[in-house]
């Protein structure tokens, strides 16, 4: 078996499945195949099975284990729900949603009558329950288990640990999400200021969490554009003034990380430069884009209060640098081809598109290349593009 394990680490697949079925045989034929010796081995099978995404397989033998599992070991160990835990992912990897949610409830809910619910292993539990209630639109479920998540981790590792923070983080989302977004923005600068305190100054994660706090400023500006103009503007200059400092930090990362490209660093191997770049370079993209649209809806409050007619050149000057942004740090292959980097610059085109486009802005700027049509092009290219990926 342990040479087996060894295959399976190596990923030599082809060697270590005859040994595991191998190692069935004998455990079954030597101690019976109701032995709990057996059920570990089926347990071992079903990973070796889920890591290939050999799912029938990978569900056979987790089924097989977890009824071993059960009649030796009883329906309340922790064990038993290990292996349902491993049971419940196959079926989420399937579809299988529903009885996915189940093993995972009952797999966390036996570790906390065991003591263990505020161990990492029920953490990453509820996390992964959290995540099928978030694809599900199941919003208040997740916000319910999240709070639960961040209660512990405060307890447990206090603010001082990035842990804490990224669960604060999550709850944050789904706040905002809900309308909640007094409490997400206390969330999101109590995020902040432990960020600010455990990284440094320049660190991408900061430029994320600066951007979070502008959407939320951006969100509760629209709120109070209609009763409280020029408390919205207030929240709008707000938030400008986190994408601009957002924005700063993602160029400098970019910048260095650029510079030390393909270099082990101050900053890590190249391995990790390239994942800074890469989040550097979608934060950029969001927080300019965000800027524009931003600009958009301030020039829409002023011609409400002040005058028709006032210049886009502002949005169109945000909206324009993405354009600038994306030629300039998206060479390396690895990173153009991020779907998630082609769809933050394909918005940024449509937003781009529909500015110049709009006839109501007609007359009023002057345009800079690349033309209206040039954008209507590179727009229909890269939709292609990101559709053929999702295929």
């Amino acid at each position: 078996m342990q040479q087996s394990e060894l295959y399976r680490v190596t990923k030599a697949y082809d060697k270590a499945e005859p040994l595991y079925l191998e190692a069935i045989n004998i455990l079954e034929s030597s101690f019976g195949p109701e032995d709990i010796r057996v059920g570990v081995a089926y347990h071992n099978l079903g990973q070796f099975y889920l890591v290939q995404r050999k799912l029938e397989d990978a569900c056979r033998c987790y089924e097989h284990a977890l009824k071993i599992k059960g009649r030796v070991l009883g329906h309340g160990n922790v064990d038993y729900a290990d292996t349902m835990y491993h049971l419940g992912t196959v079926f989420y990897l399937q579809g299988n949603e529903k009885d996915c949610e189940a093993l995972f409830q009952d797999s966390i809910r036996i570790l906390e009558d065991a003591g263990q619910g505020e161990s990492m292993t029920c953490i990453r539990r509820l996390r992964y329950l959290s995540q099928i209630y978030m694809k599900a639109n199941r919003l208040e479920e997740a916000e319910n288990v999240q709070r639960k998540i961040l209660h512990i981790m405060e307890l447990s590792k206090g603010w001082n640990s990035m842990e804490t923070v990224i669960s604060a983080e999550r709850l944050a989302l789904t706040l905002q999400s809900t309308g909640s977004l007094r409490e997400a923005q206390e969330l999101f600068e109590r995020c902040l200021d432990a960020r600010k305190s455990l990284l440094s100054p320049n660190h991408v994660q900061i430029s994320v969490n600066m951007l979070h706090i502008a959407r939320v400023a951006m969100l509760n500006s629209n709120q109070l554009r209609k009763r409280h103009a020029s408390e919205a503007i207030a929240e709008l200059d707000r938030a400008k003034e986190l994408l601009d400092n957002s924005i700063r930090i993602a160029r400098h990362v970019l910048s260095r990380s650029m510079k030390h490209k393909g270099e082990k660093d101050n900053y890590g191997a190249s391995g990790e430069t390239r994942r800074d770049r890469h989040a550097a370079l979608v934060i950029l993209l969001q927080s300019l884009q965000a800027l524009g649209l931003l600009e958009i809806t301030k020039q829409e409050m002023l011609e409400t209060q002040l005058e028709k007619n006032l210049p886009v050149h502002k949005a169109e000057s945000a909206l324009f640098e993405c354009i600038a942004t994306y030629k300039e740090f998206a060479t390396e292959k690895s990173i153009s081809a991020s779907p998630e980097v082609k769809a933050e610059y394909l918005s940024c085109l449509k937003h781009l598109s529909s500015l110049i486009g709009d006839a109501n802005t007609g007359g009023r700027h002057k345009l800079r290349e690349p033309t209206l049509q040039e954008l209507k092009d590179e727009i229909k290219r890269l939709e292609v593009e990101v559709s053929s990926k999702r295929r």
